[in-house]
């Protein structure tokens, strides 16, 4: 059976929706369409009853729905099994959004391989959404995220609190940024708490839904952005990137996603050497807030979208 088929059914039942399918699959909605006639024409049963409101399982594509994700899974194992190159023992697919492989994710594989010299490692960048599909179709078997999308026969567990602090390009920086801010959006909580604080840089003209890669966007060009610090850290020691003084932070937390039918050897290895990444990152990032504690002249950095008053008071633009 095509599997591509099998899992254009699992993110419309999903969604409810073709149209929806087709935007996480990158499809057409046509597209999405002709899979699931094919899909049903093998089976022999109609799986969806479709209608403006959108797609809706029937009894027969309750009953298939039981069975998709398990054939993906068998399909997963097989081809992991046997696509493993020679002169490695096991292979592990690992899955993060862009922010979480520099200083953190890198270091994870550094360990993993210097633990376990056979490993066959396959690296994923894509958000959540992306993510958890290939987590819920078996083919990775731990992603890294933000905001974690928990599904049957996965996991969570929170990894670090990532601290966002506002950096800029130039030597000594102020609150004064109009004109060259670049805003980074960290998601919904981070936009309501970034807009209390600065309201006036909420929209100003340039928005990058690129996480840390934004990073390497104002790196070249006179722009400030919030950005994490354990990804800041050697861009700071190297006078590429400085710290706002009295600028608040912002908190992420970190999740890993695993699924619950990793084989426990490899498990038990993943979370100690991913462990042993986070310290490192933990390490990294507190350098920077204690620079950041230390130019402020605060014994605590204030926090995002709690503070707008006490940064305009205290922490005004220099001349």
């Amino acid at each position: 059976m095509d599997t591509i088929l099998v899992k254009t059914f699992l993110e419309v039942a999903a969604t409810g929706s073709f149209v929806s399918a087709s935007e996480r699959l990158y499809v057409t909605p046509s597209a999405v369409s002709l899979r699931i006639q094919r899909l049903e024409q093998a089976l022999g049963k109609r799986l969806f009853e479709r209608s403006k409101a959108g797609a809706e399982l029937t009894h027969a594509g309750h009953e298939f729905e039981k069975y998709a994700l398990s054939l993906l899974k068998v399909w997963e194992e097989a081809r992991q099994k046997v696509g493993i190159p020679e002169g490695f023992r096991k292979s592990l697919t690992i899955g993060a959004q862009f922010s979480l492989w520099p200083r953190l994710g890198f270091r994870w594989i550094d360990g993993l391989q210097a633990t376990m010299p056979d490993l066959s490692l396959r690296l994923e960048l894509g958000m959540p959404d992306r993510l958890t599909r290939f987590l819920t179709e078996g083919s990775m078997q731990v992603g890294l995220m933000y905001t974690p999308q928990l599904r049957p026969g996965l996991h969570a567990e929170k990894v670090m609190d990532d601290e966002l602090v506002l950096a800029a390009t130039w030597p000594e920086p102020t609150f004064d940024l109009t004109g060259r801010y670049a805003f980074i959006n960290w998601g919904e909580e981070f936009v309501h708490a970034h807009s209390l604080a600065f309201p006036e840089l909420t929209n100003p003209g340039l928005t990058l839904s690129l996480e840390a890669l934004g990073a390497e966007f104002i790196l070249d060009r006179h722009w400030a952005a919030y950005l994490p610090a354990r990804y800041i850290y050697k861009h700071l020691d190297a006078d590429s990137l400085h710290l706002v003084p009295g600028a608040p932070k912002f908190t992420l937390p970190l999740w890993s996603v695993w699924r619950d039918d990793l084989d426990p050897d490899l498990l038990g290895l993943a979370k100690e050497t991913l462990a042993q990444a986070t310290e490192a990152a933990r390490d990294d990032q507190a350098v920077v807030m204690k620079k950041l504690r230390t130019i402020s002249m605060q014994p605590e950095v204030a926090t995002l979208g709690k503070t707008r008053k006490i940064i305009r008071e205290n922490n005004s633009p220099q001349p």
